[in-house]
């Protein structure tokens, strides 16, 4: 990958980090926000829903999206990620959940990988605008991949939350890591998705995200 916050991904998110997060997701199961936004997928998305719906899960990470709906909600995923241990790990828990012939695992920057890639009846973002330097091109193209519903949470621009992501990048600027974190405008984030024709259905805040989802056509 040339993009150089993706080979951050890679360096940040390795075996280790993310074998931490498996064992946390089977000690508690989701975080919180992930969490939230399940629910609010599981609300939107009928019960007979998961016959032919298709979800495409952009850093879906250990897959805690894709492995609580599929089944009555969700047919089929798509699992992207910056990072081969995310991906590795993600298909791991998923063969051993019984549904390694219902997810595909694609490894790569979504921005260059994405264009070539199906739409979805639903696109979720869990905390994964936050770790992308171009916002409006991710969630753009994100938008535009989306058939139905769009699901992400990212940080309110609240200035414990600014401080916070401030003090995080210090940190890993001494660590000599490419990674980085950002806090995006929320109401860019929102033009950018009305202007795909998505509509925002639900918003949640907790102390320092938003949960938001959006379907298309919803006014």
């Amino acid at each position: 990958m040339s993009c150089g916050q993706c080979e951050g991904i890679e360096e940040e998110f390795d075996q280790a980090a993310v074998r931490r997060k498996l064992r946390r997701f089977h000690r508690r199961g989701p975080d919180t926000t992930t969490r939230l936004l399940i629910e609010a997928l599981r609300e939107a998305l009928g019960d007979g829903d998961g016959r032919d719906t298709v979800l495409l899960d952009i850093g879906g990470g250990v897959g805690a999206i894709h492995h609580a709906l599929l089944g009555d909600r969700v047919a089929r995923a798509v699992h992207v990620d910056a990072s081969s241990s995310a991906l590795a790990v993600g298909r791991e828990e998923t063969e051993r959940r019984g549904h390694g012939a219902r997810v595909e695992f694609v490894r790569g920057d979504f921005v260059s990988v994405g264009p070539n890639m199906p739409d979805a009846d639903v696109v979720t973002l869990d905390r994964v605008i936050c770790c992308y330097h171009d916002m409006p091109r991710l969630v753009g193209l994100a938008a535009s991949k989306t058939r139905r519903f769009f699901a992400a949470v990212y940080p309110r621009p609240a200035w414990w939350m600014r401080v916070a992501f401030a003090g995080s990048n210090v940190l890993l600027r001494l660590r000599r890591s490419a990674f980085r974190v950002f806090v995006h405008d929320p109401h860019a984030i929102d033009e950018r998705l009305r202007a795909a024709g998505l509509g925002q259905r639900h918003l949640q805040r907790t102390l320092g995200w938003e949960v938001a989802l959006y379907e298309r056509g919803h006014r």
